[in-house]
């Protein structure tokens, strides 16, 4: 965030005052440990119900990973992240087009425009039902999706970031935070977080 030009304030899960912040960022890891379901317990602690507020009242709100898998069960996201068909974790760069411009996430991007980011997941393969898909894709939700031969996980469409209907809620697989320094091989995440900059100014 801070080389998006942010200023980040570091918030506890048993926090539950937004006042002053202008965006919130869900990041990777294990909640919880990932017991009963990825994200499942997590969807509980007492900040979300307040991230739930913010999402609804059109403030910006970014699920990686992890962070997307908690969106989900909070049904604040659709769709359900399931494990990987190949029951392993994966670990390696991929490919990502922007599909859509439609969200503030991806206002700055082209349309067809590749990125380069990293997954690292088990539980990476998003799925939605045949009537939902179709509600989605006419919708522009469905926001990221991996080039062809490069899904890691078996998710539907080779979805692999998807929006709320406003577009100011997105949750992806693919880790954008490791893709903001030269040094990394890809700077492409950067600028979805470079994004946010008219909003919380």
């Amino acid at each position: 965030m801070r080389r998006a030009g942010h200023e980040p304030e570091y918030l506890w899960h048993g926090d539950n005052d937004l006042s002053g912040i202008d965006a919130v960022v869900i990041p990777g890891g294990f909640s919880y440990g990932d017991y009963l379901r990825a994200g499942a317990i997590a969807r509980f602690a007492p900040l979300m119900a307040e991230v739930a507020r913010f999402a609804r009242e059109g403030g910006p709100l970014l699920g990686i990973c992890n962070g997307f898998q908690v969106l989900c069960e909070a049904g604040l996201l659709p769709g359900a992240l399931l494990p990987n068909v190949s029951l392993r974790f994966v670990c390696r760069q991929v490919g990502v087009r922007v599909e859509h411009d439609r969200s503030i996430f991806t206002r700055a991007f082209e349309p067809g425009q590749v990125l380069s980011l990293p997954v690292k997941h088990s539980v990476g393969r998003w799925f939605a039902p045949p009537g939902e898909l179709e509600r989605l894709e006419a919708g522009g939700q469905l926001l990221l999706r991996y080039t062809p031969g490069s899904n890691p996980n078996g998710s539907t469409l080779d979805v692999a970031g998807v929006s709320n209907e406003a577009g100011n809620v997105l949750g992806l697989m693919p880790h954008p935070e490791h893709a903001t320094d030269a040094l990394t091989g890809s700077t492409d995440g950067l600028r979805l977080f470079a994004a946010l900059a008219p909003v919380a100014a």
